[in-house]
């Protein structure tokens, strides 16, 4: 690989300290190299003994305060031999990299704009508050093209299922990161999308055929490696037609995921589509791969596949084992190694990290954290917020809600998030928030909970009895309005983002919408008209946040008008959504 030319354009002095730096490692520092840790609120001390004691090629961590973010990357970097990569999942902006960060907005709500530029801000304002953190690499953006929407994985965070959308914003928000001083890493090749698994939980599939993933997932690839992506991460995915394509000889049971198939790496990625950039896995314990071979295989065969780093650890000193093992059956090379680690080399010296080293500049001065959460970058948000909210629906014009003709509202809210969903709404939940923001407009607002446990009896529970505790005149003349809200944000949970309901047959499920005018907004997947069909109105907020609350009644209540239109098949391809 020519490092001089795209997509690392080194200079004479930044390949002099590859060549000088590589020349001075030894087998295991160069094992050391190919991993990306994964810290978990580790304290200082643990940090800098873990970090001069292996000194690994790269970091991601979990979010914590600013000050903690900070001072953990700062002692990375001052106890680093060779200078670290540090990434973070700024995929909607700072919030990816730090608790307190801006969330520019997900994928789909930048699409939704319309306007490449906000991804631009999404790319350039979330990198520039994970910069300040001392942040040098972003897992983003996500290039996914959702063509499937059963998907469970990327709905809300690409830019919908139109390939030359998805290109453009992707562009975008490369150039706001590249101008922020972070490096991209555009995800999940060979592209997720087409299945409705999870890759978390099980091998996915891209079913597509050559020619179609050309003209979609080969058409975004193609583009960003011209635009000079410096680095891909590799999922868990299969593509069975190309993988046929360079070796027709598979069988079914040898087409494997693209992190361990060498043919859609060297034949596809380096070959077709010429990236010279870094190759990196998606996480290594993710059942998509676990389930495909044992761990002490596939950790070489990544390498010897066409993968530069390998990210996160099982057991530290197994994985390392793994390699070294594999180095002495020969199932690792140390010429494949040494091309790794070649590759990681440029990628730092593209960021000037050794430069950076020798300047104290690695991290940021800690004053520069003043710029995560600024009201500049907030002010841009509820832009995208104002410009995102989309209003799929609305066949018989119940719309504007008005305390003057629709004062007493019921919210139904639906949340069947995961624990971490859960935890995090426990305290403000979302159907609170909604209330709050409506009774501030005049509106009575009850929010519906129901006790599940109140309804059980030898033979189940009984939801008919839930619902005839209310008769239908009770209801309709105790309410003016009703609003279904779902927040469904489960992650690697379920193959599925349906709705559930608390009981069978309940007093949630919308009966309701042929009694009286009913809204339904869903504040994160995009696809529920497919589970209430039933509903007039449907709104995406794309975003629970406090802002694209407030905002949403405002539009709610006609005080501002819906101007998001839709990336995605919110219909899921049904003509009874649309009645």
């Amino acid at each position: 690989m020519d490092y001089t030319k795209k997509p690392f354009y080194l200079s004479e002095n930044d390949l002099q300290w590859v060549e000088n730096t590589f020349s001075q490692m030894t087998t295991e520092d160069k094992i050391n190299q190919v991993f990306v840790d994964m810290l978990w609120n580790n304290a200082p001390k643990e940090v800098a003994a873990s970090v001069r004691e292996y000194n690994v090629g790269g970091f991601r961590y979990n979010n914590q305060s600013a000050e903690k973010i900070w001072m953990q990357n700062k002692t990375i970097q001052e106890n680093s031999k060779i200078p670290a990569l540090i990434a973070a999942n700024v995929e909607a902006g700072g919030n990816g990299a730090v608790s307190g960060g801006t969330k520019l907005g997900e994928g789909i709500a930048v699409a939704a704009t319309g306007n490449p530029q906000n991804a631009y801000y999404m790319g350039y304002y979330g990198c520039r508050e994970a910069a300040a953190v001392g942040c040098n690499w972003t897992f983003a953006p996500v290039s996914d093209v959702d063509l499937n929407w059963r998907n469970c994985v990327i709905p809300t965070r690409c830019f919908g299922n139109d390939a030359d959308t998805v290109l453009k914003m992707s562009l975008e928000y490369m150039r706001g990161a590249k101008d922020a001083g972070v490096a991209c890493c555009m995800k999940h090749f060979p592209g997720d999308g087409c299945d409705e698994r999870d890759q978390h939980l099980a091998t996915t599939v891209n079913t597509l055929s050559c020619e179609e993933w050309d003209a979609t997932f080969g058409k975004i690839y193609q583009g960003m490696i011209d635009a000079g992506v410096p680095s891909i991460m590799v999922g868990h995915i299969m593509q069975p037609a190309y993988s046929r394509h360079f070796r027709p000889e598979l069988s079914d049971e040898e087409i494997m995921p693209a992190t361990i198939a060498p043919e859609l790496l060297q034949g596809l990625l380096r070959g077709k589509l010429g990236f010279g950039g870094l190759i990196i896995t998606d996480a290594t314990h993710m059942v998509g791969i676990t389930s495909k071979k044992r761990r002490r295989d596939f950790l070489p065969e990544m390498l010897m596949s066409g993968c530069d780093m390998i990210l996160y650890f099982r057991d530290r000193e197994e994985d390392y084992g793994y390699l070294r093992e594999a180095l002495a059956d020969g199932r690792l090379t140390m010429e494949r190694l040494d091309e790794a680690v070649h590759t990681i080399l440029a990628f730092k010296a593209m960021l000037k990290l050794h430069e950076k080293q020798e300047n104290h500049t690695l991290v940021a001065p800690r004053e520069g954290l003043s710029v995560i959460g600024s009201r500049e970058h907030k002010d841009k948000a509820a832009e995208i917020i104002h410009e995102s909210i989309t209003l799929v629906k609305n066949t018989k014009n119940q719309l504007p809600l008005t305390p003057e003709k629709q004062k007493r509202l019921i919210i139904y809210p639906v949340e069947s998030g995961g624990i971490v969903s859960k935890l995090k709404n426990r305290k403000n939940p979302v159907a609170k928030v909604l209330a709050e923001e409506l009774e501030k407009q005049g509106f009575e607002v009850t929010v519906y909970r129901l006790n599940p446990l109140k309804y059980l009896s030898p033979k189940g529970v009984n939801g008919k009895k839930a619902l005839a505790e209310t008769t239908i005149q009770e209801f309709t003349s105790t309410y003016d309005a009703v609003i279904v809200l779902a927040n469904v944000s489960s992650f690697s949970t379920t193959n599925e983002r349906s709705l559930h309901w608390t009981i069978p047959m309940g007093p949630e499920i919308p009966w309701y919408a042929s009694e009286l005018p009913t809204i339904a907004i869903s504040v994160a997947h995009p696809f529920h008209l497919l589970d209430i069909p039933m509903v007039p109105t449907y709104i995406n907020t794309y975003n629970g946040s406090r802002e694209a609350l407030r905002q949403t009644v405002e539009k709610l209540t006609g005080k501002s008008q819906f101007i998001g239109k839709s990336p995605v098949d919110a219909y899921c391809g049904m003509w009874d959504t649309r009645l």
